[in-house]
């Protein structure tokens, strides 16, 4: 099984949908949380509070702390689940399920299960030199 990312996205402002359909959403994530955990499917799932966003950067030795999130954006990252998937398609299932229950998109990205080494070696080439990742 691999693991993917479902990552909920949404404008700052939250959906523009009338409060009792944002109170069946809630509803309904949890419907679709229940869902994931009775198919083995569900790993950790999380609400982010991007107004309270931090981005801490490296500037030479020191270390630069400014307000969130990270890129002024009108939509961002409002949540997530991690969720276990035979392939793809059945993560893109899930996703459909998902964006149904939130009513906002879905982004499906796998995690990348390879040891650092395979990373090293994929990242250099037969001179032992960086690629160019462009």
């Amino acid at each position: 099984m691999t693991q993917y990312l479902l990552a909920v996205h949404h404008a700052s402002a939250g959906p523009d949908i009338p409060p009792e359909e944002w109170r069946q959403s809630f509803a309904d994530v949890d419907a679709f949380n229940e869902k994931l955990t009775g198919a083995g499917a569900f790993v950790f799932a999380g609400g982010l509070l991007t107004d309270s966003a931090t981005v801490v950067r490296q500037a030479g030795g020191d270390f630069v702390i400014t307000d969130g999130p990270y890129t002024e954006t009108k939509e961002h990252l409002g949540g997530f689940w991690v969720i276990n998937a035979a392939d793809l398609d059945a993560a893109l299932e899930w996703a459909k399920l998902a964006t149904a229950a939130c009513r906002l998109p879905i982004e499906v990205s796998p995690f990348d299960e390879r040891e650092a080494d395979e990373l090293l070696v994929e990242l250099q080439d037969e001179q032992g030199r960086w690629r160019d990742a462009r």
